[in-house]
């Protein structure tokens, strides 16, 4: 790997550090304000809308110009989305503001790897960036409930007494500064060189551009099982962030913070089955890991019989492992056929708005089993009939494009273009 793609890396890895610390730091102030409780997953809804908006243009600005460029001026509309919550802004509406710069951030920091490195590394490196990217969410969920506790903010008020704020907006004001450190190493990221041809600029035409792209990939037969599966997969991680959160309140009797480092332990296993697909699964052998989807949901149902802590541990590692064994490669999959097809910012945007979708799906519907007072137990188990039944289909589908249409020769094609 280059030293251009390890700052890419720790650019990444804070960036989404941030992203979410902020996230808990939000859950905190909406508890604050003495809001409903079905509001906070609301929270991640409208982050998601704005990568559902916004799908038909970050590819073609991701695209237009240098990418690290792109990634320094998204970081900051993120820095400036958690500064709107420090002055009183709805933290929905900030946290979707957050969202906006995210969701261009990510056809830039994906593609740009495309850019600089051969198809033979991407396993290894969507490994490694998919690694950082869960460490981040392992400690920014850790630092969100850490940074709301009673204990910072009291420690900061002594520093600082003129800062008169409350423990949720003084996680969100240290947490600007990690935005801070992102945006130095966004700066860092060299010019790799690579240009495409002249974007479109009118948003009919955008639109128009980007439902052709969202075609190519969905018509594909390769394609679409991993853009199927990924898309899945990501709607069901940001429920399940909201169901692990509240299963450690309910069941375990823990608090927020607590929480949030229950959490943890499902990114550190995601950590080690990332690590696990770069260094063992070939980009030809990604398809061989569908299977193991079929068991992510059946293993969740333990959930509905732990109380103890020390048995919650290593299950979460578990699970995340799985997740992260599973998602590397049809990832990996997913964004090289796109390149093959397409353009490497435009495949990210349309694998974001196709994920994102489900996300909007999966909360708004946890968010109103919430609402109408289904119970937690009952949830989960709705939740983990879905991801199985959905992912069985999807390994027929395969099945089928393997028999019928020869997809594995597509396979060839990636590994070898």
């Amino acid at each position: 790997m280059t030293r251009a793609f390890y700052i890419i890396l720790a650019a990444q890895f804070f960036s989404s550090l941030a992203d979410n610390a902020l996230l808990f730091a939000s859950i905190a102030l909406l508890r604050e304000l003495s809001l409903n409780q079905s509001f906070e997953p609301m929270l991640k809804v409208f982050f998601a809308v704005s990568y559902v908006a916004l799908a038909p243009f970050v590819g073609a600005f991701a695209d237009s110009r240098p990418k690290g460029n792109v990634m320094l001026l998204t970081n900051t509309i993120k820095l400036l989305g958690a500064g709107t919550m420090l002055f009183g802004m709805n933290p929905l509406i900030a946290y979707a503001l957050v969202g906006f710069g995210a969701a261009a951030y990510s056809p830039a920091k994906y593609g740009i790897v495309t850019e600089l490195l051969p198809p033979e590394k991407l396993v290894a490196a969507n490994g490694w960036l998919e690694a950082a990217t869960i460490l981040s969410i392992i400690f920014g969920t850790a630092l969100g409930g850490f940074l709301s506790s009673p204990m910072v903010q009291s420690w900061f008020h002594a520093s600082f007494p003129s800062f008169g704020f409350s423990p949720a907006y003084t996680a969100i004001f240290l947490i600007a500064f990690v935005y801070i450190l992102a945006a130095v190493l966004n700066y860092m990221i060299p010019d790799t060189g690579v240009r495409y041809g002249k974007q479109e600029h009118t948003p009919l035409k955008l639109v128009k551009d980007f439902w052709h792209c969202n075609m190519v990939l969905w018509r594909d037969k390769l394609g679409q099982i991993s853009l199927a599966i990924t898309t899945l997969l990501w709607g069901v991680a940001a429920v399940m962030q909201f169901i692990i959160l509240d299963w450690a309140q309910l069941d375990l009797g823990k608090t927020l913070e607590e929480s949030s480092y229950m959490q943890a332990f499902v990114g550190v296993g995601s950590t080690i089955g990332a690590l696990l697909a770069a260094r063992f699964v070939a980009m030809r052998r990604a398809t061989s890991v569908i299977p193991l989807g079929m068991f992510l949901g059946v293993t969740l149902i333990s959930l509905l019989w732990i109380r103890s802590v020390w048995i919650a541990f290593p299950l979460m590692i578990g699970i995340g492992a799985l997740a992260g064994f599973f998602l590397v490669p049809m990832n990996a999959m997913l964004q090289h056929r796109g390149y093959v097809l397409l353009r490497a910012g435009h495949t990210i945007a349309v694998q974001n708005f196709n994920e994102n979708v489900s996300i909007l799906l999966m909360l708004t519907l946890y968010a109103a089993l919430k609402y109408f007072g289904v119970s937690l137990h009952a949830s989960i188990v709705f939740f983990v009939i879905l991801i199985t039944v959905l992912m069985a289909l999807f390994y027929r589908w395969y099945l089928f494009n393997k028999k019928h249409y020869q997809a594995d020769r597509l396979i060839d094609e990636i590994a070898h273009h």
